[in-house]
């Protein structure tokens, strides 16, 4: 099988590096960085064992205490469940993760995914791909980086890339009305994930890297909400007060999700 060509990611030192700093002052007063960068591990894991391998035993109720931890998500999934059946569901998730590792496969993936979602005649639910890579990056981190939308969308033209992008052209970081031409792809997001990890570690971080990329990138869209504060960005992560508390939004650690997770 041929290998995908690998992206040049053009990213802002400047950007990251201000992202990074306010993260851990922000996380600071609730026992630092480190403890939140294992809050994320620890949500990963408890995703993986409701899942269990290729999520072939995985049950309903199951499934609901994972989804409420995917705040992007559970808003929208009875819909989903609703159209196509938990059973249809259920079939596209174990055709998903089985055998995830093998190379060069998760584009086919996360396609396959979406169009078993879709309605005869009808898109899927351009959620279902944020649901496919989370599941992905909980099952089998190390082959899969976080892949959600609100990381990179290309067709939207917006997420976290977008948000420490680097213009080459001009010299700057000035991207309001650049067209980023970099697809959303498995390989894309290897390399962003490559990218910060080596940024980290110019930082002095080095343990458990594959969840400070991903507490990293929330961190940096939560900074773009909180500049935002778009209608259907509210819908999803309102804040209150918390100066973290889009940041836990996105990674499924807010109230609401440790709230149904510690009842259970």
């Amino acid at each position: 099988m041929t290998s995908p060509v690998r992206p040049v990611l053009h990213l802002s030192g400047d950007k990251l590096r201000a992202a990074l700093s306010q993260l851990i002052a922000a996380a600071e007063p609730v026992g630092g960085i480190e403890r939140f960068a294992g809050a994320v591990k620890l949500r990963a894991e408890i995703i993986r064992s409701r899942v269990g391998g290729n999520g072939a035993m995985l049950a309903r109720p199951a499934f609901d205490e994972i989804i409420v931890l995917l705040p992007t998500i559970r808003r929208r999934i009875g819909t989903l469940i609703g159209d196509a059946g938990w059973p249809a569901l259920h079939a596209a998730i174990v055709a998903l993760l089985h055998e995830a590792p093998v190379p060069d496969t998760g584009d086919q993936r996360v396609r396959a995914f979406e169009a078993a979602l879709s309605g005869p005649g009808q898109p899927s639910p351009r959620f279902a791909r944020d649901l496919s890579a989370e599941l992905l990056h909980a099952a089998y981190p190390e082959h899969y980086p976080l892949m959600t939308r609100w990381v990179w969308d290309a067709k939207a033209n917006t997420g976290a890339l977008r948000e420490i992008w680097h213009d080459p052209a001009s010299g700057t970081d000035a991207v309001d009305h650049l067209i980023i031409d970099v697809p959303d792809t498995h390989e894309t997001f290897l390399v962003l994930r490559e990218e910060l990890s080596q940024f980290l570690a110019d930082q002095g971080i080095f343990r458990d890297m594959i969840w400070y990329v991903d507490l990293l990138l929330a961190q940096v869209y939560a900074l773009y909400i909180n500049a935002q504060g778009g209608a259907y960005l509210k819908a999803d992560f309102q804040a209150d007060g918390d100066p973290l508390e889009h940041t836990r939004r996105i990674l499924g650690l807010d109230k609401k999700a440790l709230g149904r997770a510690n009842s259970e």
